[in-house]
């Protein structure tokens, strides 16, 4: 009986609680219809992975990181309906711009079809200019990072361009690339390259040296030695620059599929927020944080089976 009132009387739970309270609350702002029905049914499914993580996640680390995770989002809920439709605000004036939960979760719902194409064209987008960015930095980096005299000269180089927004490019691509999507693909190109790349090198120049040196007594040949030895021990500091290259393409994908997209999460956005549909827009916001955050919580979880070894 203790064990059991432990995991429910958590504050999360808590602001679940509240949140269904407040929604007996009159409403002061009719700026918009609201529908709190797609809310409450958020709520209840939120409550539900709640309790099964309370009950089923017996390790206390993970458990208190999906409670506390939940909580935040009940928070954050109970926020957003009083900021705009339970409290008559000096903000509610500008609801148009800041619409109800209600509002956008039925706008997600019904628009339901049309995000799912938008993500898959986003993610085409993207995962194509991410893997051609790879594919070409990693082994560039190994080879600059291996090579002291030319890493050395390259890495100010690296820092120079990669100063540069790939923003600037976008006319240039426009102008000499064949197509719009080419262009596209070339911007996230463009952002993803340069952290894999500095992040490579940084990985191959803090390889421990007597790896090496045991490498070398064994005779090793030079590819043997770049993508047998140093990749792998590399592989930890690669990962942090193709994160930072993953999270950098998705800051760019509005920019990115303004170059001719008639189609995708950025475009979406873009498109609806210049109409003045913030409603429509912010559901796309949203969706495009929940891609983020799956497609991040997928990356790491390779990344964890790949360096498995360190562990």
């Amino acid at each position: 009986m203790k064990w059991i009132c432990k995991r429910l009387l958590i504050i999360p739970n808590a602001l679940f609680i509240a949140f269904l309270l407040i929604q007996l609350l009159p409403n002061k702002a009719y700026r918009i219809a609201d529908n709190p029905i797609y809310t409450v049914a958020l709520a209840l499914f939120l409550e539900i992975v709640l309790l099964a993580v309370s009950f089923l996640i017996k390790k206390d680390r993970l458990r208190h990181i999906f409670t506390d995770v939940l909580g935040i989002i009940f928070a954050f809920l109970i926020f957003w309906v009083l900021a705009t439709i339970k409290l008559d605000l000096p903000g509610n004036a500008k609801q148009a711009v800041f619409p109800p939960p209600g509002a956008v979760l039925e706008k997600f719902t019904l628009d339901f079809g049309q995000t799912l194409t938008n993500i898959k064209d986003s993610l085409a987008l993207i995962f194509q200019g991410y893997l051609i960015a790879a594919a070409i930095a990693i082994p560039f980096g190994l080879f600059l990072g291996w090579n002291m005299r030319i890493g050395a000269a390259a890495g100010y180089i690296a820092k120079f361009l990669s100063s540069i927004s790939p923003l600037i490019y976008i006319p240039y691509a426009i102008v000499l690339l064949p197509t719009f999507r080419a262009a596209s693909v070339f911007v996230i190109v463009m952002a993803s390259f340069w952290p894999i790349l500095a992040s490579t090198m940084s990985g191959v120049l803090n390889v421990e040296k007597r790896i090496i040196d045991s490498a070398k007594t064994l005779c090793v040949g030079r590819f043997t030695m770049l993508f047998r030895i140093i990749l792998p021990a590399s592989l930890p500091q690669i990962f942090i620059g193709c994160n930072q290259g993953l999270s950098v393409s998705f800051i760019l994908l509005v920019s990115a599929e303004m170059i001719g997209a008639r189609s995708g999460l950025g475009y979406f956005v873009n498109n609806y927020a210049n109409f003045g549909n913030y409603t429509t827009a912010l559901a796309g916001v949203i969706t495009i944080g929940i891609v983020v955050t799956v497609i991040t919580f997928l990356f790491n979880l390779l990344q964890r089976f790949l360096l498995r070894w360190k562990q």
